[in-house]
């Protein structure tokens, strides 16, 4: 049997006899309540007494769906569905064993699906750039997403993490709340080609922060860059077989309060000590598009990063409604990165109605620019391939800049339950010209269980 239908199997599994064992422990009142923040309820007041002792279970969903309505490479409509199971826990090591100032935490995440990014939005030989469906990729199986433990140093000054988690849970961090990626979670994942590894992947590391003082701390951070960890069937690899270099981001996040409103400010650095191929010149500083000849390496490769949330009004004076502003920007070496640059702004009103007071609506822009060589190298890889009509299978579309927007409307249908339908549109998907811009409508549903 292959391994993905036994993961696929064990989750079905496990998840069939969670359900079963939380349905008869809780209370008939507290499950499914609009006013619980989990699904299944307290369990008749179990899972606070956990909470209380130092375990807090961690279970939650977010499925998403994707439609092309006009436009994109292939106009045949349809709509595809992609998941994420989340199974974890957060334990308090101070409570559970008297550990002072320790935590820890284990997560485990299971992706299935498809894309609609993938055959109906990109033309298939570029793909896309960002993805109408942000949960979608790393394969379906199930994967060791967080193994980690955290201590707290000096009244809290110096704060030390250790195990296996990616970059993005603490480096250039953003929420998740649109459904297409360029406006979700750390971008600098997303375009720092295949060494910074988001959610769910996760890679041997440690992080050190210290706190300057309450709203200004840096941080340094070591992972190990290991590609083979992206491999289907790797999902709980812990060996060090296959690393490739290290990945270094260092960072400084300012939290201040401008006018009582909250805001975060994070600039910060990456390096992967990794050898990096050159996009374009071969090893004697030639075209290698033209010359045939291998790739120019380079020793290391790195970029920089600012992102910036504020809110910016309250709503009758209520701190928890009102307008927030956010804007990412990422940078890369333009030696050796397929992407150099990317840029984003997001309006987001928290508790637009009265009556929905902890609904919210959202609309953002993002732009995402190919490396000028990586276009150059496709033109020359055309013109020795003696290919120029576009619908060629040889040709390699010229890349150059894909624009998304989206706009969406966040359901707070209980505590428990978002659901945020949205429309996307794709401009140049892939960044590739021939392609026609591309209308998405999306749902995105997040559950906590």
């Amino acid at each position: 049997m292959k391994m993905k239908h036994v993961n696929a199997r064990l989750i079905c599994q496990v998840s069939a006899a969670a359900a079963l064992v939380l349905a008869g422990n809780a209370m008939a009142a507290d499950a499914f309540s609009s006013d619980s923040k989990w699904m299944t309820g307290d369990w008749g007041g179990e899972r606070t007494k956990l909470i209380e002792q130092g375990i807090d279970i961690k279970a939650d969903y977010v499925g998403e769906v994707g439609g092309n309505l006009n436009g994109g490479y292939n106009d045949d409509k349809t709509a595809r569905y992609a998941d994420q199971f989340g199974l974890g826990v957060a334990l308090d090591l101070q409570k559970l064993w008297g550990w002072d100032n320790t935590q820890a935490k284990i997560q485990l995440t299971n992706r299935n699906g498809y894309n609609i990014s993938n055959d109906r939005v990109g033309d298939p030989r570029a793909g896309t750039l960002s993805s109408s469906q942000e949960v979608y990729g790393r394969g379906h199986m199930v994967r060791l997403t967080q193994l980690w433990i955290q201590h707290q140093f000096f009244d809290n000054k110096l704060d030390v993490k250790a195990g296996y988690f990616g970059e993005g849970e603490d480096f250039n961090t953003f929420p998740c709340d649109f459904q297409n990626l360029a406006f979700c979670g750390s971008q600098v994942g997303n375009w720092a080609t295949n060494i910074w590894y988001n959610w769910p992947v996760s890679q041997a590391a440690i992080r050190v922060k210290y706190n300057i003082n309450d709203e200004l701390y840096a941080q340094i951070g070591a992972y190990n860059q290991n590609p083979s960890q992206l491999e289907h069937g790797n999902g709980f690899k812990l060996s060090g077989s296959g690393t490739k270099g290290t990945v270094l981001p260092v960072e400084l996040v300012w939290s201040p309060k401008v006018n009582s409103l909250p805001g975060e400010y994070r600039v910060g650095y990456y390096k992967s000590t990794a050898d990096a191929d050159d996009v374009r010149e071969d090893v004697n500083g030639f075209d290698a598009a033209t010359t045939g000849d291998a790739y120019k390496s380079h020793s290391s490769k790195s970029g920089y990063w600012f992102v910036a949330q504020q809110q910016l009004t309250s709503h009758n004076g209520d701190a928890t409604r009102g307008l927030n502003i956010a804007a990412n920007a990422t940078f890369h070496d333009k030696d050796t990165n397929f992407i150099d640059n990317y840029q984003s702004v997001m309006f987001v009103y928290k508790g637009p109605f009265d009556a929905r007071p902890k609904d919210d609506v959202g609309i953002g822009a993002a732009r995402i620019h190919v490396n000028d060589d990586v276009k150059k190298n496709a033109e020359l890889l055309n013109v020795s391939n003696g290919v120029s009509d576009y619908d060629n299978p040889v040709f390699s579309p010229i890349r150059e800049t894909e624009y998304n927007y989206e706009i969406n409307y966040g359901f707070h249908v209980t505590n428990w339950l978002t659901v945020r339908p949205n429309l996307q549109y794709i401009t140049h998907p892939g960044g590739v010209d021939d392609v026609d811009n591309a209308l998405v409508a999306g749902l995105k549903i997040q559950s906590t269980f």
